[in-house]
């Protein structure tokens, strides 16, 4: 009968207190875990929307007269005047309807327009 128990209760062996992990051996764990963890999240995520963030301040920098553009909520329209006092656009949405944008709502440049000459 008492064998019988004994296969489905392990018995309890007195073990011998083990050495917790110091204060250094332990930091040591966390950073070889979450070391690679960081490293891989930096070259995913925070990499790629730095570059995209500098391209698009690239892009709306150097917005001129003639570019076709798309804003932030949809407008598609022509740039007919560059107001850099005010940061703003102004952009020609249908013949004749013209509205000034801030910069910062442009998302996109769809085509390029011809540069500007000046007259001499």
């Amino acid at each position: 009968m008492l064998w019988s128990t004994t296969i489905f209760i392990t018995p309890a062996f007195a073990q011998t207190a083990a050495a917790a992990p110091g204060g250094y051996d332990q930091i040591l764990q966390y950073v070889t875990l979450f070391g690679p963890i960081l490293v891989i999240m930096y070259f995913m995520v925070l990499r790629p929307q730095q570059k995209r963030a500098k391209d698009q301040a690239d892009l709306i920098k150097n917005i001129r007269r003639g570019d076709t553009i798309v804003t932030t909520g949809g407008l598609v329209g022509r740039v007919t005047k560059v107001i850099e006092d005010a940061n703003e656009l102004e952009v020609e949405i249908a013949l004749n309807v013209r509205v000034r944008v801030v910069r910062a709502m442009v998302s996109d440049v769809r085509s390029k327009g011809e540069p500007v000459k000046e007259a001499s």
